[in-house]
């Protein structure tokens, strides 16, 4: 009898070492298996989504097979690791093996907007409602209620966001964007603001931020920022008033269609540094970090007045007589394509 029963135990080993090596030599043939794909091909696991279910929508597809042994697979050397969601990028060649270490990377497909610097808060919105990979949550959303729903009640939009190229995946809200600009331009403000230069003419960080947005909008040209800063600043510091064409532009609206007369420099508007002392109460588009860093290192010296030469570029003048003078060689023998600010840019095609 114990004969008996040690011969069936070592039956039952031997079938199990059998079985086993089957499962093994099956899981092995599975991650091998070359993906069945003629070009790439993009796959979207959703949140919430399973290993198994995803591997058996692909065998549904005729991507993969083996589908059952890659669940057992997962189910017993992956148990724990999470499957990150977003798009995966599969590739001819790749093997099953490859796309469960994508998986594991959580190595989703990534996309990319850009905010240039310059813009409005308009032109932000605008270029996020286009974005059709962005998941749209602020369509018929009032400036108001946006900057509410930021934690930023009571805050006006303008300039509130960092110029860059923000990376994102597939289903990325757009709110969810516009919080890590936000972000972005905070921790670069605090960075130049702890940098800035004594006895500059701001109470805070802020007023530093509308300096900027003028800055940016005034010129194109990279080492003219902190010249065009210390113009600013000096006038500021006199009691002079600003007269900054962008300003008035801003104030304009959609009312701007490319050209500003007499008597739009003359309308009373928040914004036109013709008309009022100081600056503007709120930025005016998106400053990027050079210009923040020029409001609060202007350069010095002595000059008061500048004027565009028409390529993006300024002449700088200490007194009003050379600037007249600047006035009637540039601005009243135009080029062709003459422009007072920098050139339109828009984001890259994506």
């Amino acid at each position: 009898m114990i004969r008996k029963l040690l011969l069936l135990l070592e039956g039952s080993v031997v079938l199990a070492g059998l079985l086993l090596g089957v499962a093994a030599w099956q899981q092995h043939e599975a991650l091998h298996q070359p993906l069945n794909l003629s070009a790439e091909h993009v796959i979207e696991v959703p949140a919430g989504a399973t290993p198994g279910g995803v591997l058996n929508r692909l065998q549904a597809d005729g991507i993969i097979d083996k589908a059952f042994w890659l669940r057992q697979y997962w189910r017993f050397n992956l148990s724990g690791q999470p499957l990150h969601s977003g798009e995966y990028q599969l590739k001819p060649g790749q093997t099953v093996s490859d796309m469960l270490n994508m998986w594991q990377r959580g190595d989703v497909l990534q996309y990319s907007i850009t905010l240039v610097e310059g813009w409005n808060f308009r032109q932000v919105r605008s270029a996020l409602a286009r974005e059709q990979r962005l998941e749209q949550t602020l369509s018929g959303v009032s400036d108001n209620e946006l900057m509410n729903k930021l934690g930023l009640a009571g805050q006006h939009p303008e300039g509130r966001f960092f110029p860059d190229t923000y990376s994102f995946v597939r289903g990325t809200s757009d709110l969810d964007l516009l919080k890590k600009a936000n972000a972005r331009l905070e921790k670069v403000l605090a960075e130049e603001w702890e940098k800035r230069d004594d006895d500059l003419p701001y109470k805070e960080p802020y007023d530093a931020l509308i300096m900027a947005s003028m800055i940016e909008r005034e010129t194109g040209v990279a080492q003219e920022r902190g010249e065009i800063a210390g113009v600013f600043v000096r006038r500021l510091r006199m009691g002079m008033r600003l007269q900054t064409d962008p300003t008035v532009i801003y104030g304009m609206g959609e009312r701007y269609n490319g050209r500003i007369t007499r008597a739009d420099l003359r309308e009373p508007t928040p914004y036109n540094t013709y008309t009022i002392d100081g600056m503007p109460p709120t930025p005016i588009a998106l400053a990027g970090r050079e210009a923040i860093r020029a409001a609060l290192k202007p350069v010095a010296g002595k000059s008061l007045y500048f004027v565009a030469r028409g390529d993006g570029s300024h002449v700088f003048s200490e007194t009003l007589e050379q600037h007249n003078r600047a006035v009637r060689e540039y601005q009243l023998k135009r080029r062709a394509d003459y422009r007072s600010s920098p050139a339109p840019v828009t984001a890259p095609q994506q």
